[in-house]
């Protein structure tokens, strides 16, 4: 039985890793029509020092010192790729925080071989999208 546990482990474990990336994919198309009816553009498709309007998903906030100053960094998922929102002495924004909808603009430039957005204008959006 013990040659037989490890065959179903693995297989137990590709269930879930298919159900986990099929949760992502759906997460991804559910990200991708909210692009639609806000009328942003897809992080995948902007490019850098241009002003872009972007939704999604708050995946991580931190606060992070830039120059002895305080930033407070959030990574925004829509889907289609990442982009990190960072507000320059700020510590704290009241409602950012991870897994919170966000609709955010701004210059849209790269930083270390990532999509950055200073200072960005944003707008709070409900859990649904709605």
């Amino acid at each position: 039985m013990s040659s037989q546990e490890p065959h179903r482990k693995r297989g137990l474990r590709g269930f879930f890793q298919r159900l986990a990336t099929s949760q992502a994919e759906l997460e991804a198309d559910e990200l991708q029509q909210d692009l639609d009816r806000h009328g942003a553009t897809p992080i995948a498709s902007c490019g850098g020092r241009r002003r872009f309007c972007v939704t999604g998903t708050l995946r991580t906030v931190t606060l992070r010192p830039r120059g002895g100053a305080p930033a407070l960094e959030a990574e925004l998922y829509d889907g289609s790729d990442v982009i990190d929102l960072i507000w320059l002495g700020r510590r704290r924004i009241v409602g950012i925080e991870p897994g919170r909808m966000v609709l955010a603009e701004g210059l849209v430039s790269m930083q270390d071989g990532r999509k950055v957005m200073f200072n960005p204008r944003y707008e709070l959006r409900p859990a649904n999208g709605t």
